[in-house]
């Protein structure tokens, strides 16, 4: 997923990684050139729901737009990182 709008310098990073851990998701998050972030998350549909749900009630005034791309997890990341 790629979140667009004024989500770098605000902890959004930070944020993602840490409601991530919590829900047992695994990926990483990091910031693009652009301006914008970009998740790889896997984890149970349901729950990557309620991950996008709570970035989007931290940031909602900070994000203009999100994009999300739905495809068969790999099972190739253990655990959830920020990377730079």
């Amino acid at each position: 997923m790629v979140f667009s709008g004024r989500v770098q310098g605000i902890g959004f990073r930070f944020t993602a990684e840490s409601i991530a851990s919590s829900l047992g998701i695994q990926g990483w998050v990091k910031n693009l050139a652009g301006g914008d972030v970009e998740i790889v998350a896997e984890g149970r549909e349901e729950i990557l729901r309620d991950f996008i749900s709570r970035l989007e009630g931290h940031f909602s005034a900070y994000i203009r737009n999100k994009d999300i791309f739905w495809e068969p997890a790999t099972g190739e990341f253990k655990g959830f990182g920020i990377k730079f």
